[in-house]
């Protein structure tokens, strides 16, 4: 199937809005009264590298914007968190904004409270959350630590990595058989196969996992395969002359990193990236830290892998279930957006500098969620032993 044409170029967008699930939460057990603001958010062809021009394009698309906001200074943060304080002011600043996203660690007995009588659903972002965010992508591991942590996780609850990654490298670097993965944000799951969640999508096939355990294999975007890869290589031809810059095939979708680029070279790389882009109105480009990806137009996000994950596990009764998602980039803002809407679990957002968000807590760094997830395990080895099938099913 041909999937290209040029009738259309693709924008910088939004995710896509995520419809409501059955899931709810009291409202009165928010971590405060004000809802919070979101994000205002054919053959192969070689493109040649040459340098652009006056970047009309790229301006006029906000697309340049967007790569500088996507890791903005003190002054901007504060500005766009619009608390009414001096610039300089950041302890009031941070203050204020804990008091609108207060710390998962010091809610914690609230949220066990809560907690008590539900079964707890975890969801985890790897980059930022898991593991640092370096100027490498290939270098970011999570250490020995966490991942003993985690695997401790998986032993009493149901856990989920939701990553932007590939599936099979977030596997590679987490290494965890007792956990399920998502990869390509969402649009690559596998998951239990002992619930009927396949038999409302299509692009589910039951498969099997690395030790032969029966699973759901979930690929909503499997015919943008040859697409994307088409799309990665021709990012790779053009970004080569670059310094700095890193391009990634995800699968599912395609991410160009620039970090380590020199940021007077950041519209040339946007113009690049522009001009690959402009016969695929098919493939949609967003942004998270320092880096663009190139996503497929469908309506599949973070959040609805959460709901598809739930649905596999057999926990979507909103009076039994607590899920709870910990992610720290703008794709996460889909699943807190999700766990928000009806007030149906609690989102935490993993970030050193206040930002407006979706989520209900935070945490500041991976060391945080390390110790909101140990003591996630103690409270639960206190209140219950291991459930015998594992996976914390």
């Amino acid at each position: 199937m041909d999937l290209k044409s040029n009738h259309a170029s693709p924008v910088l967008t939004d995710p896509a809005p995520v419809n409501k699930s059955r899931l709810g939460i009291p409202s009165g057990l928010l971590p405060y009264s004000q809802p919070g603001t979101g994000f205002s958010s054919g053959k192969y062809v070689i493109i040649p590298r040459k340098k652009p021009g006056k970047l009309d394009d790229v301006r006029s698309n906000g697309w340049l914007d967007a790569m500088k906001s996507s890791s903005p200074p003190r002054k901007k943060l504060i500005k766009d968190f619009n608390v009414e304080v001096a610039t300089d002011d950041t302890d009031n600043v941070t203050s204020s904004w804990m008091l609108k996203y207060p710390s998962a660690l010091n809610s914690f007995e609230k949220i066990i409270s809560y907690a008590q009588s539900k079964k707890i659903a975890m969801f985890l972002d790897y980059d930022g959350t898991l593991s640092p965010i370096v100027d490498d992508p290939d270098r970011a591991l999570m250490s020995d630590a966490m991942r003993s942590t985690v695997k401790n996780l998986a032993k009493y609850f149901p856990t989920a990595i939701i990553s932007g990654r590939s599936r099979d490298k977030v596997y590679e670097l987490v290494g965890l058989k007792e956990l399920y993965y998502a990869g390509s944000h969402g649009m690559d799951i596998m998951g239990p196969a002992r619930y009927t969640a396949c038999n409302d999508h299509s692009n589910c096939i039951k498969s099997s996992d690395e030790q032969g355990k029966e699973v759901n294999l979930f690929q909503p975007a499997s015919e943008f395969l040859p697409m994307i890869d088409e799309v990665f290589r021709a990012l790779v031809e053009t970004t080569r002359g670059i310094e700095g810059a890193k391009v990634e095939n995800h699968k599912f979708c395609a991410s160009v990193h620039y970090r380590n680029v020199d940021e007077n070279s950041w519209s040339t790389i946007a113009q690049y990236v522009h001009d690959v882009l402009k016969d695929y109105p098919r493939l949609r480009l967003t942004h998270g830290r320092k880096v663009l990806e190139v996503r497929p137009v469908i309506d599949w996000n973070k959040g609805k892998a959460v709901e598809f994950l739930l649905e596999s596990l057999g926990l979507t009764n909103s009076e039994d279930v607590l899920p709870i998602y910990i992610g720290d980039d703008r794709t996460d803002e889909d699943a807190f957006k999700v766990l928000r809407e009806g007030n149906r679990g609690y989102g935490i957002l993993v970030s050193p500098v206040p930002k407006e968000t979706k989520a209900f807590y935070s945490l500041k760094d991976p060391s945080e969620v390390m110790e909101f997830l140990n003591s996630l395990v103690r409270w639960k080895e206190l209140d219950a032993p291991i459930n015998s099938e594992g996976r914390g099913a």
